[in-house]
């Protein structure tokens, strides 16, 4: 058996390193009460974790639900509701130990039955990004009421597995779900968990309210009486909200650039990336295959040599951002390739050639054809993605209507009604390429299942090769698959990592011993704190 040791060992390559509290803010003991309130600029109309894998819902209910692991400072698991695993020699069992003494916010207790429901009925079957992690689980056995063991049919790498839980490792109660149309449950926007906070209120358009749990495992937290997220869609307003102190945090970079850049003089307020290591970020190019002209290679090929990186991340991002290389950020020190396969610079000579080569020729009016794109609601960077898309194709030829949808609109939309013709939003890496990246390129997702291959794009040798790495124990072996990976997608470009980034959080140095993980947004709060 390979050990729980063994496992932190090997899974401190798990992610970029978060930096410590910033203590020059901190008063000498932490301060008990208090209201934090936080801006979200849009609403997913949906609030639980293991149905639903966004930072949209992370950065409400991961403070009310909870993963069996989360992620430490140095980006090691940090035990949640699992106290201990190993797995067996084969990796095709791994075994949880799991926390005693729990109780759900309604004061049933919490057991393994609940791990074992949600894998098998959320994770497996709906859960973005889990259908596919979990694609070869086979049954999640309960010997007793703390134990649960996951059985697959093809080996689950441990230190693989650490890494997705804390976004793919929510666990809901089986209670409240068992014999219902999980889907369609009423507490998929009332959560029940066992977090540090209670659900109280969800007024939509409004805010939602959750409170603190006096019932909470970890005795002594949390610190905070209550959490409120307030919506504030005008990033204006959202700005004003930050400088008179009726908010205190933003997160996912939801204020507009040019505020961001002037609040970072501020000495009120701490601006930066710390605490979103573990969700670097990528904008997209999503093309629809089931337009004739996108499913022409030569023609998406033709799209990304049309587009400036550089000149748009200087321009339009404050210089925050650059050309991205692949699927696989920079970032990830664990898998990062030395070789990436074909780059598509921008040449507007060469995007012309291709476009004429595939049977486009431009008309009377300079027109080729016309795309309808669709951009995720969520971040100015994307409104100005998608903007700067639309001018830059212009210049080749191709007129670009834009479609602007609110969250739930465009998940529909895109990813249920495939009603797009190119897309445009975040990807985001979450310390491992399996657990929200080769996702968006493996077919087989359940339709509408959001950030998934939703494109009508098929490859057997991508399948392949995603399958195999998700498998391969040895880590120098997975490495190599995942460079393979990365050159057979940047030769098909079924979609385009066009820019990496980092997400900005906003706060108010008020808020104390926060951003101290690699997903501090999307993390419990346990331990934040208000000074006076």
């Amino acid at each position: 058996m390979i050990t729980r040791r063994a496992a932190l060992l090997s899974a401190t390559a798990l992610a970029t390193t978060a930096g410590l509290p910033d203590l020059s803010f901190a008063q000498d003991t932490p301060r008990r009460g208090g209201v934090l309130t936080v801006h979200l600029n849009s609403e997913q109309r949906i609030l639980n974790p293991a149905l639903r894998a966004s930072t949209g819902v992370y950065i409400v209910a991961s403070k009310i639900m909870e993963p069996l692991v989360d992620l430490k400072a140095d980006g090691s698991p940090d035990p949640m509701l699992a106290t201990e695993w190993s797995t067996t020699p084969d990796g095709k069992a791994i075994t949880f130990k799991l926390r005693q003494g729990v109780t759900w916010h309604d004061g049933k207790p919490f057991t393994s039955a609940d791990v074992q429901y949600t894998a098998m009925e959320m994770w497996k079957k709906h859960l973005n990004y889990g259908t596919t992690l979990q694609l070869y689980l086979e049954a999640v056995d309960t010997p007793d009421k703390y134990t649960a063991i996951f059985r697959y049919a093809r080996p689950m790498p441990l230190d693989l597995l650490l890494r997705a839980l804390p976004d793919l490792g929510y666990i809901a109660p089986r209670h409240i779900y068992e014999g219902t149309n999980v889907l369609e449950n009423p507490a998929n926007t009332a959560p029940v968990g066992t977090g540090p906070f209670k659900f109280v209120q969800y007024e939509r358009g409004q805010f939602i309210i959750a409170e603190r749990n006096p019932k909470y495992w970890l005795q002594g937290f949390p610190y905070l009486d209550r959490v409120v997220w307030r919506f504030i869609t005008d990033k204006s307003a959202a700005t004003a909200a930050m400088e008179t102190g009726e908010v205190l945090m933003s997160n996912y970079s939801s204020l507009a650039l040019a505020d961001m850049d002037r609040l970072k003089k501020d000495a009120r307020f701490e601006v930066s990336s710390r605490g979103n290591e573990g969700n670097a970020s990528n904008n997209t190019i999503e093309f629809n295959f089931r337009r004739k002209e996108l499913a022409d290679i030569r023609v998406r090929r033709a799209i990304v040599h049309a587009l400036d990186i550089p000149f748009f991340c200087e321009n339009f991002l404050y210089g925050f951002g650059k050309r991205g290389t692949g699927p696989i950020p920079s970032s990830s020190q664990a898998f990062f390739p030395s070789e990436h396969g074909p780059q598509y610079p921008f040449d507007l000579k060469k995007a012309n050639a291709l476009l004429d080569e595939a049977g486009y020729p431009k008309g009377r009016d300079g027109t080729r054809f016309s795309l309808r794109l669709v951009p995720a609601p969520w971040g100015e960077d994307i409104a100005l993605w998608s903007t700067y898309i639309q001018q830059a194709l212009t210049e080749v030829g191709i007129k670009i209507e834009i479609v602007r949808y609110d969250a739930a609109g465009f998940l529909t939309n895109v990813y249920r009604e495939w009603n797009f013709d190119l897309a445009t939003g975040w990807h985001q890496y979450r310390n491992d390429p399996a657990v929200s990246t080769t996702v968006w390129y493996r077919s087989g997702s359940p339709k509408g299942a959001p950030w998934t291959n939703q494109w009508g794009w098929q490859s057997d040798a991508v399948d392949k090769v995603i399958d195999d790495a998700q498998s391969e124990l040895d880590p120098a072996k997975r490495k190599a698959l995942y460079g393979e990976f990365e050159k057979l997608v940047n030769t098909e470009t079924p979609l385009w990592m066009a820019i990496e980034r980092q997400f900005i959080s906003v706060t108010n140095k008020r808020l104390r011993n926060h951003h101290n993980n690699p997903r501090w947004p999307s993390s419990h709060w346990t331990d934040v704190w208000l000074a006076q």
